[in-house]
């Protein structure tokens, strides 16, 4: 290769980096207390899946009819699998409950994920840290706030804590720490840390691979062989993530709806 080629391609190449989670603001920004709060790429698709969201409910079920349209049956068999396979399974007899919550989890997840595969986006505001940890936040309020309404504040800390059958020396000692941790303190930061990394890793991923094609062509005609590798393993890549966004979405409504069941429970 030579110095000139070295050159062209230092302009026109540009690897990922962690360059691409930053996102300046779109006009001015607000300032509450020490933060600022703008307008920007992340924002927008947050905006754009809740009104997504919203538009295929609207759509689907504003006039619901007996023979369903193709919209109708695709929604509705939507909120048949997460009843089906999430909600019933785990909560039983208190399934409809919860339904609204945990289907409204599922696709709001979802349709963030696939914005990661959506051309000309090609990224998810879940791969953003803030964004699963706010709903984290909202499962964790919701399943002990569903516990605290069920048994009582110190009935609760005692359902969650204690482990009846333990020996007592253990019982009210490390297992309670342990207990307290994994359940109160660990599991918001799971469920953030597993959606965020899946995310994350794909964005990588899929900009590795398609970069990667950009540069063998770009670098020819003697990485053009390369380029049969790379772009396959991109486009199976994109069919990968596909699976990756609803798998997430699954994992974390139905994790939701476990510890919504645990707080449930008469016994520990």
């Amino acid at each position: 290769m030579t110095a000139e080629s070295l050159s062209l391609l230092a302009v026109t190449f540009e690897p990922p980096s962690t360059k691409d989670f930053v996102f300046g603001c779109w006009g001015p920004s607000l300032r509450v207390g020490g933060s600022s709060m703008c307008l920007n790429f992340i924002t927008v698709l947050v905006l754009a899946t809740l009104v997504i969201l919203l538009g295929l409910f609207f759509l689907a079920l504003r006039k619901p009819t007996v023979v369903p349209g193709k919209l109708q049956a695709m929604m509705e068999l939507g909120l048949q699998f997460v009843r089906e396979q999430i909600a019933s399974p785990i909560l039983g007899p208190d399934a409809d409950r919860f339904m609204p919550f945990l289907a409204s989890l599922f696709f709001f997840i979802l349709i963030g994920n696939l914005f990661e595969v959506f051309p000309l986006v090609n990224f998810s505001a879940n791969s953003r840290v803030m964004f699963p940890l706010i709903l984290s936040v909202i499962s964790w309020a919701t399943y002990n706030a569903v516990g605290i309404r069920k048994h009582g504040f110190l009935g609760y800390l005692k359902h969650t804590c204690i482990i009846g059958e333990a020996p007592a020396l253990l019982r009210y000692s490390l297992l309670m720490l342990i207990e307290f941790v994994s359940n109160i303190v660990i599991r918001p930061i799971t469920l953030t840390v597993r959606l965020t990394a899946n995310l994350l890793a794909g964005h990588f991923l899929l900009a590795i691979f398609f970069l990667g094609t950009i540069f063998f062509l770009k670098d020819g005609p003697k990485t053009w062989l390369l380029v049969g590798v790379s772009f396959p393993f991109a486009v199976v890549l994109v069919g990968f993530e596909i699976f990756v966004a609803i798998l997430q979405a699954f994992i974390f409504a139905i994790l939701t709806g476990s510890y919504i069941g645990g707080a449930l429970a008469e016994e520990h």
